[in-house]
């Protein structure tokens, strides 16, 4: 693994898919994933839907803080032999005009050259909802936010948002979202 520039940090983890706490169509919906990292190119190739379908899968993960989410992205990358990055969200946002979408600009193009797991912890804070314009600020934000989804899209990796407040995050991103996982209190909800 390789910094990138401050932006992210390598996350991975000793433990194993048993050391998780998970309902049963949770981690159904987790191997899913898993399946498309390891058959996606195969499968596009094949069928001849390569140039027809948006590359990349982009999951959300939901929940209570403590319930797995970024265990899970470690996991993923640990039994796919891929590479995960957690994005340091404060240091990728900018209140200083281009400067985010410049960020996020290299932080894309290097993970698409390392065929990266990238993790979005705290999603919301970066991908919440879009505000009316009132002003010059409120424009910017907005096309950062555009921005990003944009580069979302184009991404041929698996992009992973993590978040415990999913009614925050802005409904165009939730749509574009291949997969959408609720990770429970298992302490407080039957498997």
């Amino acid at each position: 693994m390789q910094p990138i520039d401050f932006f992210a940090k390598p996350i991975t983890t000793k433990l194993t898919w048993n050391d998780l706490d998970l309902p049963k169509d949770t981690l159904s919906q987790i191997h899913e994933i898993e399946k498309w990292i390891k058959y996606s190119d195969s499968l596009l190739e094949n069928s001849g839907l390569r140039n027809k379908i948006k590359p990349g899968h982009r999951a959300l993960f939901y929940g209570p803080p403590g319930t797995g989410k970024t265990i899970t992205a470690a996991l993923l990358g640990k039994y796919n032999d891929k590479d995960v990055y957690s994005i340091d969200l404060s240091l990728v946002v900018s209140k200083y005009i281009g400067e985010t979408e410049k960020n996020l600009a290299t932080l894309f193009d290097k993970a698409e050259n390392g065929d990266w797991i990238l993790f979005f912890d705290e999603a919301d804070a970066l991908f919440g909802k879009r505000t009316n314009i009132s002003d010059a600020n409120d424009r910017y934000a907005n096309q950062a936010t555009s921005y990003l989804m944009q580069r979302m899209e184009l991404y041929k990796g698996l992009i992973i948002l993590a978040t415990s407040a999913k009614d925050s995050i802005d409904e165009k991103f939730i749509r574009r979202l291949n997969t959408v996982i609720y990770f429970p209190d298992t302490n407080s909800e039957e498997k």
